[in-house]
């Protein structure tokens, strides 16, 4: 018997982490959503939106308040509902995944365990699908969603990383699921 990990397992489990720590941050961090040029407020005022808050910076002084009142209804949408449900569920799935992955990807034995790693890989890929279907959906609806009317939107940096570690969750799910493929030769 080899005391080598594959690479697959090692691809899986090096992605997966990073796929956490970006998809973390993207939860947690409020801008999904930049709304610049309010006409009623300061040019260089840039408000902020994310699934959990809505803050106001003004970029001449970089004074930021944060816990902003909801005044158009933006917490109210489906897709930042959806969001608020599925982010967090993601998470804690990611989480799972990586406990079971660790334990059957080596975990102090002399050969990985495949179908265990296997395991870990769908529910890794599963989390990394929950992460993906709010960020694209919110992307989609992102000029649909309630601003000031004449006010510039753009993407936040929270919504690229969420997607970013959307991304890098299935590919490192896809990696842990080929441990399958080695425990059907096996047998």
């Amino acid at each position: 018997p080899s005391m080598r990990t594959p690479a697959a397992m090692i691809v899986g489990l090096v992605l997966c982490p990073c796929g956490l720590l970006l998809t973390l941050t993207g939860t947690l961090a409020p801008n999904w959503r930049q709304v610049s040029l309010v006409p009623s407020q300061p040019v260089d005022v840039v408000w902020e939106q994310g699934i959990w808050d809505i803050c106001r910076e003004r970029q001449s002084t970089h004074d930021r308040l944060c816990g902003q009142a909801d005044e158009l209804g933006y917490f109210e949408q489906v897709p930042v509902r959806v969001a608020q449900g599925l982010m967090p569920s993601s998470l804690v799935l990611t989480l799972v995944g990586l406990v079971v992955a660790a334990l059957g990807v080596r975990c102090w034995q002399p050969e990985p365990r495949h179908v265990v790693a296997g395991v870990a890989g769908l529910l890794l890929l599963l989390s990394g699908l929950m992460s993906l279907v709010p960020s694209s959906w919110y992307t989609q609806e992102l000029w649909a969603l309630p601003a000031a009317s004449g006010s510039t939107l753009s993407v936040g940096y929270s919504l690229v990383l969420s997607y970013l570690g959307s991304c890098l969750e299935i590919l490192g799910g896809l990696a842990l699921t080929l441990s399958f493929h080695h425990s059907c030769k096996e047998h």
